[in-house]
C-alpha cells in the first residue's frame, strides 16, 4: 500500500464513521453535541456525503469501483432502515437512499476523471 493509498484509506474510514454518526444519532443528540450540521436540504446532505465517500474510495481503489458502489449502496440502505427504527426515531425515506446512490455515482465519476488525468500526466 502506497502512502497515498494509506492516506485515502484513512480518510475514507474517518469520513464513513462521520457519516454514520451524523446519520444514526437521533436529532436531539446531534443538536446537543453541536453536530446538527449540513445543508438545509436533506437529499443534498445524503448526496454530498456519499459523493465524498465515493471520491475517496474511487481514488484509493480505482480498480474496485463496482465493489465500492455496491458497498456504498448497501450502507445507504442500512442507514435508512436503521433511521426508521424507534431507537433512532428518524425518517426512513427511500428517496434519501436514491440521493445516496446518485451521490455515489457522481463521486465515482469525479474519481474516474481525476484518475484519468493523473495517469495521462504520469
Amino acid at each position: 500500500m502506497t502512502s497515498c493509498s494509506a492516506v485515502l484509506w484513512a480518510a475514507f474510514i474517518v469520513t464513513l464513521v462521520a457519516v454514520l454518526v451524523l446519520a444514526l444519532l437521533p436529532v436531539p443528540e446531534l443538536q446537543e453535541f453541536g453536530l446538527d450540521i449540513g445543508f438545509d436540504n436533506d437529499k443534498l446532505n445524503h448526496a454530498s456525503a456519499f459523493a465524498t465517500l465515493a471520491v475517496l474510495g474511487g481514488l484509493g481503489w480505482p480498480g474496485r469501483k463496482v465493489r465500492l458502489a455496491i458497498f456504498l449502496a448497501l450502507v445507504g440502505a442500512v442507514i435508512e432502515v436503521l433511521q426508521g427504527t424507534p431507537l433512532i426515531d428518524r425518517d426512513l425515506d427511500v428517496f434519501d437512499w436514491v440521493a445516496d446512490c446518485i451521490g455515489t455515482a457522481c463521486g465515482l465519476a469525479v474519481a474516474m476523471c481525476v484518475n484519468w488525468v493523473m495517469h495521462r500526466k504520469g
